[in-house]
């Protein structure tokens, strides 16, 4: 009772302070959120532990043997050898807490930003949490059960889950429009297979974009952009859509797919790809598509708020490049280390890229296409998401999180 008390007057308090603008770094392999000044600075503000549970939820996996099983193949096969605790992070409203899907325990926590504690946990169904999207309104996250064609969409503040709609193989990316009305989830299907030569492409099972009411949470479109990419002619390209990124207007969506050195084009009302841009590949990169992590060639795309630039981020070919989006044409490569995901800053003047094997994150501006300031992160940066805290936050009392280290092994 009162540590219920303890939180009802800690969020009491963060609803009458002020909001600051950050952004929120999950450092996939540490279990730590990073958080930095939105701005192009990247100061770093603090650290959250976001697996306190750890050792408990460990204890439960050992003891049910297909759960085991399926941590370690998070470990080996989509974390290449390392567990994911951190993948995907949203604030809630006021500031005071954020969420974090944590593939390796298959779940969503929201983390209380003053107390370090576990407000609550939302197991998903399956046995892998991946990507998520924060509704328009900051009050609904939808968020992809990885291996049971599952998209669960959740209140943030509470945990209670609103529904669910059906996907496609290994929903990954999710995408709200701005309008509130409906989501967009892309199934990337099975990355973790060696079946990754192009004759074998059915075995990578179903690939499709789902569109669902929001509200209803009806599935109320399916795309699937194999037919769609044989039509343009480029029989050749995967049908895989990972990360993704709408014009303002939301007429026009670029999205990066498996295996590919670049991006496509795709109006949504004439439903039919318009362009397809090749970036450049790395002479340092590995012919065999096998070798590359989960399928990425390229992955991480961030357009500008004016809808002029594209940011995009090429993690297996260790470069991120401007794009402009009236020709096309990239700017400079700027070498970077693994880049696996672009957001942009709160001012809207720079992309940062998380460089996952630096363990750092960099701003790429997009006037100048010239990297910027950098700051440390923890272990594997991924996903970067723009939030809030309390302007106060943090507070002396605030838990830093844990130093870097790995759960023991299984």
């Amino acid at each position: 009772m009162a540590a219920q008390q303890q939180t009802t007057r800690s969020r009491n308090r963060t609803s009458k302070a002020a909001l600051r603008e950050v952004l929120f770094v999950g450092n996939n392999w540490d279990g730590t959120v990073d958080v930095l000044d939105s701005s192009t600075g990247l100061e770093r503000i603090g650290r959250v532990n976001v697996i306190p549970d750890k050792e408990q939820r460990l204890r439960e996996i050992r003891a049910h043997p297909v759960k085991h099983a399926y941590f370690r193949g998070v470990r080996q096969i989509y974390g290449e050898g390392h567990d994911q605790f951190a993948d995907d992070v949203f604030s809630t409203p006021e500031g005071s807490a954020i969420a974090v899907s944590r593939p390796s325990f298959a779940d969503v926590v929201c983390v209380d930003l003053t107390t370090g504690d576990i407000r609550w946990r939302f197991p998903v169904a399956g046995h892998r949490a991946d990507h998520m999207a924060l509704s328009p309104d900051g009050t609904r996250l939808a968020v992809s059960a990885f291996t049971a064609r599952t998209v669960h969409v959740l209140d943030i503040t509470t945990g209670q889950e609103f529904g669910s709609f059906p996907a496609g193989d290994k929903p990954h990316e999710n995408i709200f429009t701005q309008d509130g009305r409906h989501i967009w989830n892309m199934s990337i299907g099975h990355v973790g297979t060696d079946l990754d030569v192009r004759w074998f492409d059915r075995a990578k099972g179903d690939r499709h974009i789902t569109i669902a009411d929001a509200a209803t949470l009806e599935v109320v479109r399916t795309i699937n952009m194999r037919h769609r990419l044989d039509i343009y002619g480029r029989r050749d390209i995967s049908h895989s859509v990972r990360p993704a990124v709408f014009t303002p207007d939301e007429t026009l969506l670029y999205f990066q797919v498996s295996f590919f050195n670049g991006f496509i084009e795709y109006d949504v009302k004439r439903d039919a790809i318009t362009r397809v841009k090749t970036l450049p590949g790395n002479v340092a990169t590995s012919v065999n598509r096998m070798a590359w992590a989960n399928d990425s060639r390229h992955h991480g795309i961030a357009m500008n708020p004016d809808g002029d630039k594209l940011c995009v981020t090429g993690v297996m070919d260790n470069y991120a490049t401007v794009v402009d989006r009236e020709t096309l044409q990239e700017g400079p490569l700027v070498p970077a280390s693994k880049p696996y995901w672009a957001t942009v800053t709160g001012d809207g003047t720079a992309a940062v890229i998380s460089e996952s094997a630096a363990d750092r994150v960099t701003a790429i501006d997009f006037t100048t296409g010239q990297r910027g300031a950098s700051a440390d992160v923890g272990q594997h940066p991924q996903r970067i998401r723009l939030g809030h805290t309390t302007a106060d936050w943090p507070r002396p009392r605030e838990a830093r999180g844990s130093p870097r280290s790995a759960a023991r092994q299984l």
